[in-house]
C-alpha cells in the first residue's frame, strides 16, 4: 500500500450514454469513438504512476479495463455524493493524500496527476482546473465533506463556487496547469488529441457522410 492513492472516475463506454453534448453534433457513434480514445488516454496515463490506483465505474466493473487494479461501481445520488464516497472509502483505507481525476482529458499525462498528489504536501487541498470553469482533477489530504455538497455540477461557475466556499473556511489550496476537456464539438476539434488523431477524424468523417 502507497500513502497516496490515485481514484480514477470513468464511465462505461455504452452507446448513447457517453459524451452527450458531443453526440448532438456527431452522432452517438462518433461520441463512442472519442470517449474510448479518451478513456484509452487516461488508462496510459495512470498507469506510469507508481501510486495505488482505484477505478471507479458508472454502471458496473469492466474487467478488460485497469487489469489488476481495484475497481468498483460510483454510488451515490449525484455526483458530488458519489466522488465523496470514493474519497472516503479511500482515507478510511488508510490512505494519507488523495486525488481524483475524471476520464475526458486529452492533455492529462503522470506529470499532472504527480503534481497533484505532492501539492497535498503543503496544501489541505488542489484542483486541477478545467478552461470550462469546472474541474479535472481535485485532491484532499483529509476528508472536506463541503467540497462535495450542494455544488453546481457541470456549470461555469462551479470551481469559482468551490473556492470562495473554501476561502471563507480559511483553507489552504493549490492549483494545477489549465486543462480543456472535450464536452463539445468545439472543444474537440481545436484539441491537438483531435487533429494529431487521423484514424479517429476519419472515423467521425465516415459516420457523419
Amino acid at each position: 500500500m502507497t500513502e497516496a492513492l490515485v481514484i480514477v472516475f470513468v464511465k462505461n463506454i455504452k452507446l448513447g450514454t457517453v459524451k452527450t453534448r458531443l453526440a448532438k453534433t456527431i452522432g452517438d457513434l462518433g461520441a463512442f469513438e472519442v470517449y474510448t480514445e479518451l478513456v484509452k488516454i487516461t488508462e496510459k496515463a495512470t498507469s506510469q504512476i507508481s501510486f495505488d490506483k482505484r477505478i471507479y465505474f458508472s454502471n458496473s466493473v469492466v474487467d478488460y479495463q485497469w487489469s489488476n487494479e481495484f475497481k468498483a461501481v460510483q454510488y451515490g445520488s449525484d455526483l458530488g455524493e458519489r466522488m465523496l464516497n470514493a474519497f472516503k472509502d479511500g482515507f478510511n483505507a488508510g490512505y494519507k493524500k488523495i486525488v481524483l481525476i475524471g476520464s475526458d482529458l486529452p492533455d492529462i499525462d503522470e506529470t499532472h496527476i504527480t503534481k497533484g498528489i505532492e501539492a497535498l504536501s503543503k496544501s489541505d487541498v488542489v484542483f486541477g482546473p478545467a478552461e470550462d470553469g469546472g474541474y479535472y482533477l481535485v485532491g484532499l489530504n483529509k476528508l472536506i465533506p463541503d467540497i462535495f455538497r450542494n455544488k453546481p455540477w457541470s456549470q461555469p461557475h462551479l470551481l469559482y463556487e468551490t473556492l470562495k466556499e473554501l476561502h471563507k473556511l480559511d483553507i489552504e489550496v493549490s492549483t494545477l496547469e489549465t486543462l480543456n476537456d472535450i464536452d463539445t464539438y468545439e472543444d474537440l476539434i481545436t484539441s491537438n488529441f483531435f487533429k494529431s488523431n487521423i484514424k479517429l477524424q476519419e472515423k467521425i468523417q465516415q459516420l457523419n457522410d
